[in-house]
């Protein structure tokens, strides 16, 4: 009996010998494996650079050329002909020259840091180099540059549950109930805090196609602060699409093919500089996006001069044809466990009831009309989740024409 008792011991302990170095192995397999995909990606988003360029920030921009960008990964562009410049802009453009004197003072020059150490040549377009970390930092590769699913607020939402339920809150503004052929605004630059790595704030404006359900088309652009994404807390220029409500389909920036990009001036991803300081000079950046009448594509520029680029229309099914629905405001992660509100700011950080030099604001907001001019939106209504955390106040005159203030500071005595 003690000597079966003694085998059957060390057949136990064989066996768990076994066991733990088949785990070690398993793990190791993984972990190579792993390493090959995320070099394999690495390979496929980097493209061979003519010049490149350090940023003061630590990101390295590659100046690709433009026949060479990651958009013509895609199937349908393999033999797609760039168009170098929208056949049309819409009518109606703000005339900066009408602007107030207060207006004027919150223009101040912006640019981006990499600008200080060069720029890139003509026939190319600057990417933002993907760094080995920033894809470790996803959840996965297939994830790495997605967004999550639910990231669209869905205004007059009668289940605070469900608006919830993703984490993602807003103060938003937002035009419905017509055909929608673009949409403008100038959007106030800040840093806002973001309590912890897998939350981000940002300040966008979404051109959106179709329900709010699996099929969702969206468009957007703006600024965020994203330290999952880009490894700081830095404020960065951003786009994002998606055809399927963030699915399988679109990415940030240039992190997947589909946008092509015409500007060698300008860098998706890229930090903006400077940005605006609490009862300090104040910054900020125009936005349009809008559909050419006669190629149909989406065309964004940013600032005055710079057309950056478009989205094929083919990428999309409702806006092929129209969005019904603008939503211009910001948007935070909240993850925090145990019911707990994230102090992550969104905009300055400050509530709207503050105004000009404190609060963060999106003025002149336009919407593109079936006749590809620029008008003021009609029925501007406002939605936000928890109004104690992040509010909206809307307004009009003729210096900013509609424009609202937005944001708030996240966990505070009414905020919990």
């Amino acid at each position: 009996m003690a000597l079966f008792s003694r085998k059957r011991g060390a057949f136990a302990i064989v066996f768990m010998l076994v066991y733990f170095i088949s785990l070690a192995c398993a793990a190791r397999l993984s972990v190579s494996r792993q390493k090959l995909e995320v070099e394999k990606h690495l390979k496929r988003v980097n493209k061979p650079p003519i010049k490149s360029i350090e940023s003061a920030d630590g990101d390295i921009i590659d100046c690709v050329h433009i026949s060479q960008q990651p958009a013509f990964d895609h199937p349908f562009l393999k033999d797609h002909k760039i168009q170098m410049r929208p056949n049309y802009h819409p009518e109606g453009l703000y005339d900066e020259e009408k602007m107030s004197t207060r207006s004027k003072e919150s223009t101040n020059p912006i640019t981006q840091l990499w600008h200080m150490n060069g720029r890139c040549p003509e026939d190319t377009i600057p990417v933002r180099r993907t760094k080995k970390d920033d894809v470790l930092r996803a959840s996965s590769v297939k994830r790495y540059g997605k967004k999550k699913h639910r990231a669209i607020p869905k205004p007059r939402s009668t289940d605070p549950d469900l608006t919830n339920e993703s984490g993602h809150q807003h103060a938003i503004a937002y035009v419905e109930g017509d055909k929608y052929y673009g949409a403008k605004a100038t959007i106030n630059v800040w840093e806002p805090k973001v309590q912890q790595s897998n939350e981000f704030s940002l300040s966008q404006l979404w051109i959106l196609g179709g329900s709010f359900g699996e099929d969702l088309n969206s468009i957007e652009a703006g600024w965020q602060v994203s330290p999952d994404l880009y490894g700081d807390n830095n404020t960065r220029l951003f786009t994002y699409w998606t055809s399927d409500a963030y699915q399988a389909t679109g990415c940030y920036n240039l992190l997947c093919s589909g946008f092509i990009q015409v500007s060698s001036a300008i860098a998706m991803g890229a930090s903006i500089s400077p940005v605006s300081a609490y009862r300090n000079s104040q910054y900020d950046i125009n936005i349009l996006i809008w559909k050419d009448p006669k190629e149909g594509h989406w065309w964004m520029q940013f600032g005055n001069d710079y057309v950056l680029g478009y989205w094929p229309s083919f990428l999309f099914s409702y806006l092929a044809e129209s969005a019904s629905m603008i939503e211009w405001g910001g948007e935070v992660v909240n993850s925090q466990p145990d019911g707990k509100h994230t102090a992550t700011q969104m905009g300055s950080g400050r509530f709207p009831e503050e105004g000009f030099g404190k609060s963060s604001y999106f003025r002149n907001i336009q919407v593109v009309d079936s006749s590809n001019n620029l008008k003021s939106p009609k029925d501007l209504g406002t939605f936000t989740e928890q109004s104690n955390c992040y509010d909206v106040q809307t307004g009009s005159n003729e210096d900013w024409g509609h424009h609202f203030y937005y944001g708030g500071p996240g966990r505070n005595p009414n905020c919990q």
